[in-house]
């Protein structure tokens, strides 16, 4: 039972939302980005061996193509390691807690859960982002010492970074669930 709607990210990107309901009190959210485009590869590649080619014309050092190459792999290698998320996850589980995971271009995997005692509450969070107004899906913890009192905020989908409308479909359905608990 997984639907899957495509929406777009703040930037106007088109990004995947897929809903898969496990049980009544346990959903899991999928957000997934395109994948690494060939294009933006290519022009990476082509400008940063092109500047390589000019400074060994003028240079005659082989050096600088040698450079060029170990520079383009290292990057993409990093790029794709550690920068590129092919999509996020959000499984909410109600009697237990929130699992989030951020999965890499390279296959590696990153993972945090939260027990549901630690959980206040989960909200949508408004934030100035290079002078617009953005919104972000967070996780509200409660200090352990005294449970009404904020001790952080742990935003979600800080990769993909939904608008609104999708966000306000994983709150709803959080929300069912943190209800229920």
């Amino acid at each position: 039972m997984e639907d899957e709607e495509q929406f777009t990210d703040i930037n106007g990107k088109v990004i995947f939302l897929a809903c898969q309901n496990h049980s009544s009190f346990c959903r899991e959210f999928t957000v997934s980005a395109p994948k690494v485009s060939l294009r933006h590869i290519m022009v990476y590649t082509c400008s940063v061996w092109m500047v390589a080619y000019v400074l060994f014309f003028f240079t005659e050092n082989t050096a600088v193509l040698s450079g060029a190459i170990f520079v383009t792999l290292l990057g993409m290698l990093l790029h794709i390691h550690f920068v590129k998320i092919d999509h996020e996850t959000l499984l909410i589980i109600g009697s237990l807690g929130v699992q989030v995971s951020s999965s890499y271009a390279s296959g590696r995997e990153s993972t945090t859960f939260i027990e549901m005692s630690k959980i206040k509450d989960i909200v949508i969070n408004e934030s100035i982002y290079m002078q617009r107004v953005i919104y972000y899906l967070c996780i509200l913890l409660k200090e352990p010492t005294d449970p009404d009192t904020l001790s952080s905020v742990v935003p979600l989908f800080q990769s993909s970074k939904p608008r609104l409308n999708c966000l306000v479909k994983v709150y709803k359905s959080c929300q069912e669930i943190l209800a229920q608990s």
